[in-house]
């Protein structure tokens, strides 16, 4: 184990002390992970139970009773979580810890990749976005994600952590909704999780070679900046299996995985789903 590595599990392990990961467990609703922003609630309740965060009816339970609620960069200090079924209903409320999100700076990438202007480039950019959404758009009915992640490269060291605000050139931008692995060119990807692959693309304009894989109820992981790509869309993929190389194309400086998630929009903190 690298000691980047080591100084991240430490960190995580630091962040899930430092706040609360359990809420108060019942047999109608039980609440485990980490409450944090940009981290996730992992939920048992009855099976194909309606789940309501805030309110809002956003997933529901697998036939197992498993469930799952990513909290955003920007979620609020509390979030409601509540679970319908059958005339029956159940409900907690977590305190949701504030994140640490650094600034990062990135110089050197060029202008066309930062702020692109030419109207060819921006009509590609825009058939690309949609391809991304409708692959983020994927919902296949598993709870891949309840067996935990593993990382996806077995040695990498972290070069940007995820929510960093990032200053492209110069011009602020949006944060990193990533966490940056850096790697040798040619390194395996390992699929953290069972899944099915979403997306497959060689050549995005930012993302390079883009994979996203659907681990279920709208859990969707990112690899992004590959050379080459070992999986296609609608293929079903096991734990450890390759899901590409690592690389430096679209928008990057060098050889590295950026790895990202969403759960229904929201942006979430895939190395706070890797169990340590």
């Amino acid at each position: 184990m690298t000691p980047d590595r080591r100084a991240l599990l430490a960190g995580a392990a630091a962040l899930a002390a430092a706040g609360p990961t359990r809420a108060r467990q019942a047999d109608d609703l039980a609440l485990t992970g980490r409450f944090v922003q940009g981290g996730h609630a992992l939920g048992r309740t009855w099976p194909r139970a309606l789940i309501f965060v805030d309110g809002e009816a956003l997933t529901a339970a697998s036939a197992d009773g498993d469930f799952i609620v990513g909290f955003d960069r920007d979620a609020p200090a509390s979030v409601g979580i509540e679970a319908r079924a059958n005339g029956r209903s159940a409900r907690r409320t977590l305190d949701i810890a504030p994140g640490d999100f650094p600034l990062t700076r990135v110089d050197g990438l060029p202008p066309a990749t930062v702020e692109p202007s030419d109207r060819a480039l921006l009509a590609r950019i825009a058939r690309e976005v949609e391809r991304k959404t409708e692959g983020f758009a994927s919902r296949i009915d598993s709870d891949h994600f309840s067996d935990g992640f593993i990382w996806p490269l077995e040695a990498f060291r972290v070069t940007s952590r995820w929510g960093a605000q990032r200053v492209l050139n110069g011009t602020p931008a949006r944060p990193h909704y990533g966490i940056d692995l850096a790697a040798p060119l040619g390194t395996v990807i390992r699929a953290p999780a069972d899944g099915r692959v979403a997306l497959a693309e060689p050549d995005l304009h930012f993302e390079g070679g883009l994979t996203l894989i659907d681990h279920g109820q709208g859990l969707i992981t990112a690899y992004l900046h590959q050379s080459r790509l070992d999986v296609r869309a609608g293929q079903d993929v096991r734990r450890g299996d390759s899901l590409g190389r690592v690389g430096m194309s679209g928008r990057a400086t060098g050889p590295h995985l950026c790895w990202r998630m969403k759960w229904r929009n929201r942006n979430l903190d895939p190395s706070l789903m890797v169990r340590t």
